[in-house]
């Protein structure tokens, strides 16, 4: 395993260890929320957020599983509040850029600038048991837009 990886690997236990984002709040409370589960490695989460006038913000989310799942929500939260929030059709192209990637088998890099810590997921794509861990709460959030 050279330096990145190791390097894209701490950042994904620090995520499940310390996530971001982590609780259904008063203040999701009204907001969509979706559930997603995935059957093969039994990686759950409930995901929500503040979808107004365009926007997507705040999102929180509760959820058992792998490192990478729970790590991929931890990430997703954080980018999404780095951003103070984000334009809807923004976050519906990330969702879509990080499907792609993920489904590359390691063709596709997630470029840090635009997915920040989550570019650390880059390398799941090369594992297509993983993917739909990582995937499970982008699922979720798009989920939720959907419904918004």
């Amino acid at each position: 395993m050279n330096g990145l990886e190791q390097l894209y690997q701490q950042l994904i236990l620090d995520h499940s260890k310390h996530p971001h984002g982590f609780g259904l709040d008063a203040a999701a409370e009204g907001s969509p929320r979706s559930h997603q589960r995935n059957p093969i490695c039994g990686d759950e989460i409930t995901l929500t957020a503040t979808v107004e006038n365009g926007e997507v913000s705040h999102i929180v989310w509760e959820g058992a599983g792998c490192s990478i799942s729970q790590a991929s929500a931890s990430m997703l939260s954080a980018l999404v509040d780095e951003e103070d929030g984000m334009p809807r059709a923004e976050a519906s192209a990330l969702i879509a850029s990080f499907r792609e990637a993920l489904r590359s088998r390691g063709q596709i890099a997630l470029d840090e600038e635009e997915f920040g810590d989550a570019a650390a997921l880059s390398g799941v794509s090369k594992y297509t048991a993983r993917v739909k861990c990582a995937m499970l709460a982008w699922v979720a959030l798009e989920d939720v837009l959907a419904r918004s």
